[in-house]
């Protein structure tokens, strides 16, 4: 039995160690804002949050997250009210929308760790997620407009 906690609430989880994470949010606890895209930890669409760090829900075990905290884009806030989430609407960002679960939750990461991102900061930090629309300036602007919005107190 793994025990993962998702977006604060706890689950049991009877099945193999070796399934991927992102089989286990979507398939068995139902939350399917993260994306498949992939498989291969290299488009960004399946980014969750494991104790804090942005990982690649595709390829990680769920072993791995066994008595471990997990946040996934249905758990970055309560009301889609995140700065991050409203800097997207405000902008424009998504087209399709399929990869925006994804960057924003790597996003979030790089907000939390860089409240103050250079545009090098932001490609650097976003270059592991692929938007098939090429929404690139746009998710830019956006992680700037939220960084202006938690320095002006909003929480990130």
């Amino acid at each position: 039995m793994i025990t993962i906690t998702v977006n604060g609430q706890r689950h049991d989880i009877n099945g193999d160690p070796n399934m991927p994470l992102l089989w286990a949010i979507r398939d068995i606890i139902g939350l399917t804002g993260t994306k498949y895209g992939c498989g291969a930890a290299q488009c960004g669409a399946c980014t969750v949050h494991l104790n804090g760090e942005a990982v690649r829900s595709c390829i990680t075990k769920i072993s791995r997250a066994d008595g471990q905290h997990v946040v996934t884009i249905e758990g970055l806030s309560a009301n889609n009210d995140h700065p991050l989430q409203q800097a997207w609407n405000e902008v424009n960002v998504p087209q399709c929308g399929y990869c925006q679960s994804g960057q924003l939750m790597s996003a979030a990461v790089l907000l939390r760790e860089n409240p103050n991102p250079t545009d090098q900061d932001i490609d650097d930090a976003m270059s592991g997620n692929i938007c098939r629309c090429g929404t690139y300036q746009r998710i830019r602007a956006a992680i700037h407009k939220a960084a202006d919005m938690q320095r002006e107190g909003a929480k990130i």
